[in-house]
């Protein structure tokens, strides 16, 4: 055909999906898979040896997330083209793997069709979010930021602290706690703890893997 075959690295630590898109990509053609990762490390490792045209990227991984790794790589390589390939759909997770520098966003229930035609859109050039993505987007475009140290606070709430707990954890006063309490709940646009709990999880604000963590 003449054209250019599109190479591709697959970084997915489910090993059954990251098998399944290796063969379904494989018998595409115009599009080559050159390199596999289960993690983010191996996935720094892989790119540098392969160069592909196309990564393909989940943005929960171990050692390393997805987010951090499109950030490192495309410090080393500018024209570096990454697609988002996940089960996550929190506007916060959007945002950061956009602001990365990912070129599209696509959730893990797309076709095979929608896949193979964002991989070729990006190959030439272009971005790809769906509109139900895009929606999300929006919405989180038109929030203000939280600052560090009310993202620190909004933190330990997700795992459970009171006020008290939260101004030892934190080395300020409890006044201060329900300050950033108070402009959290607001940015958020929730009116109370649980609620903001739940927003920080649904919308990739607090990272599920935080809560796995032991916390002192």
């Amino acid at each position: 055909m003449g054209e250019e075959t599109i190479r591709v690295l697959v970084v997915e630590d489910h090993h059954v999906v990251r098998q399944g898109l290796v063969a379904l990509l494989n018998v595409v053609d115009g599009i080559e898979v050159v390199g596999e990762a289960a993690d983010g490390v191996e996935a720094i490792t892989q790119f540098r040896k392969h160069q592909p045209n196309i990564t393909l990227i989940d943005l929960r991984l171990p050692r390393m997330s997805g987010v951090d790794v499109i950030q490192r790589i495309r410090m080393e390589s500018p024209g570096a083209r990454f697609i988002v390939l996940t089960t996550y759909d929190g506007d916060e997770d959007i945002y950061r793997a956009l602001q990365a520098g990912a070129r599209a966003y696509l959730l893990k229930g797309m076709t095979t069709d929608e896949l193979i035609a964002t991989i070729r859109a990006v190959h030439a050039g272009k971005s790809h979010i769906p509109p139900a993505i895009a929606q999300k987007l929006a919405e989180r475009m038109g929030t203000e930021e939280l600052t560090p140290r009310e993202f620190d606070v909004l933190e330990q709430i997700v795992h459970g602290k009171s006020n008290k707990e939260i101004a030892t954890e934190l080395e300020i006063s409890e006044a201060t706690v329900k300050t950033h309490i108070n402009s959290l709940l607001g940015k958020l646009g929730v009116t109370d703890r649980t609620q903001a709990a739940t927003a920080a999880i649904q919308r990739g604000i607090v990272p599920l893997e935080s809560l796995r963590k032991p916390k002192p």
